[in-house]
């Protein structure tokens, strides 16, 4: 008897939850569909292409690869303009996945050091100490 006592608030529950549910069921909502211009016309997106590539091209560790491999920063940006609208969104969604590494050494230096400063945190809330010697 005491467990159907225990059992009889869950039993409430569900079927005011069923009641509710049938309630929001019953409503009907409308649904459209369209379709959606595109904003960007095929000019604007070779011109973003074209920055994006060149932006890529301007770093200082691209450039020393380009001129490691015998190829002029010039020749390199003749090269992107006479390419084609596929080629060249290929080749710009590419630059976004290539490593984005630092010209300079500091990214690394301010991720090591609030890496080090996480570190001290943990310890500190572990109520541990570090002793340096």
């Amino acid at each position: 008897m005491t467990s159907i006592r225990r059992t009889g608030w869950f039993l409430a529950l569900a079927v005011a939850l069923s009641c509710w549910m049938g309630a929001l069921g019953s409503l009907r909502g409308v649904a459209e569909a369209g379709v959606i211009a595109s904003r960007v016309e095929g000019a604007d997106l070779r011109a973003a292409d074209i920055a994006k590539v060149q932006t890529f091209l301007e770093r200082k560790i691209v450039a020393q690869k380009l001129v490691d491999y015998g190829v002029s920063p010039e020749e390199a940006t003749a090269k992107v303009l006479s390419m084609e609208g596929k080629e060249l969104h290929r080749l710009a969604a590419l630059t976004d996945r290539a490593a984005s590494g630092s010209d300079s050494g500091a990214d690394a230096v301010v991720g090591l050091a609030v890496l080090l400063l996480l570190i001290l945190l943990i310890l500190w809330l572990m109520n541990k100490k570090v002793v340096i010697r």
